[in-house]
């Protein structure tokens, strides 16, 4: 059964870092498009940053530029997301969801919270 579980959320300081683990099973990573996306409480999901499955070009929202970093490690089957800096409107569920050759995000993980501790 295809499955992606996210982990590495949790409680931070605003200036703080955390590393978000994307990690697929019953299927391999290397030639999807991985997103990571966010919803914080009362607003819709949107898309952090993505890594396409064939070059490995990045995207990223204008919000998380510099301080957000995205790969893979395909021998581990598993993206990151690097995230420095942290602020208090980064505090939401993150979600990773990998889209095959019909371009939908066809599996999604269960999220997970990180928090500013302020």
């Amino acid at each position: 059964q295809e499955q992606l579980v996210e982990s590495g959320g949790g409680l931070v300081q605003p200036g703080g870092s955390l590393r978000l683990s994307c990690t697929a099973s019953g299927f391999t990573l290397d030639t999807y498009a991985i997103g990571w996306f966010r919803q914080a409480p009362g607003k819709e999901r949107d898309m952090v940053s993505c890594i396409n499955g064939v070059d490995d070009r990045t995207y990223y929202a204008d919000s998380v530029k510099v301080r957000f970093t995205i790969s893979r490690d395909n021998a581990k089957n598993t993206v990151y997301l690097q995230m420095n800096s942290l602020k208090p409107e980064d505090t939401a569920v993150y979600y990773c969801a990998a889209r095959g050759s019909q371009g939908t995000y066809d599996y999604w993980g269960q999220g997970t919270q990180v928090t500013d501790s302020s």
